[in-house]
């Protein structure tokens, strides 16, 4: 279970982690969506016992990575990642620019697929979650698991990549 966009926030968490103890619900965790209040998402993780936090991150909103993403590495959060693609702003946005060559050392044939793996080759990310209602990008967007991942340097080549664009 989760509290949503920290809604009612301190009393939801109360009654989830009473549940947890109860064995009435297994995880407890906290979302919050379009990069808002990550402040208080930090003081959150801190203060209490989450089993995972969802947030967004994706390739061009990465102020997540400065403590989010370390915190919940440090203290074994899980992390589902929203809005990978900026509901689809951004893969719209870099429609028209040519994917680097050097993408295939990691597999990705598609911006969708470079996104995702930049994503999912976080240490500390679990899962991301890009919405769609079209099978064709459900089946593209599963290909970015297949293959090899990207290291540190690579990720960083990505970024750099996509921010000079």
């Amino acid at each position: 279970m989760q509290v949503h966009n920290l809604v009612g926030w301190e009393d939801h968490l109360k009654t989830l982690f009473e549940m947890k103890t109860a064995k009435q619900v297994r995880y407890v965790g906290i979302t919050t969506s379009e990069g808002r209040r990550h402040d208080l998402v930090e003081k959150i993780m801190r203060l209490h016992p989450l089993d995972f936090v969802q947030i967004t991150y994706n390739i061009v909103d990465r102020e997540v990575e400065g403590h989010i993403l370390p915190l919940a590495r440090d203290r074994g959060i899980g992390v589902i990642v929203n809005r990978p693609f900026q509901q689809g702003e951004l893969t719209r946005r870099l429609e028209g620019e040519p994917l680097p060559k050097w993408a295939a050392e990691i597999g990705a044939a598609t911006w969708a697929q470079f996104i995702l793996k930049y994503i999912l080759s976080h240490p500390a990310v679990t899962v991301a979650i890009p919405a769609t209602t079209r099978v064709d990008h459900v089946v593209e967007n599963v290909a970015a698991a297949a293959g090899p991942m990207p290291n540190e340097a690579m990720r960083q080549r990505m970024a750099a990549y996509v921010r000079d664009l």
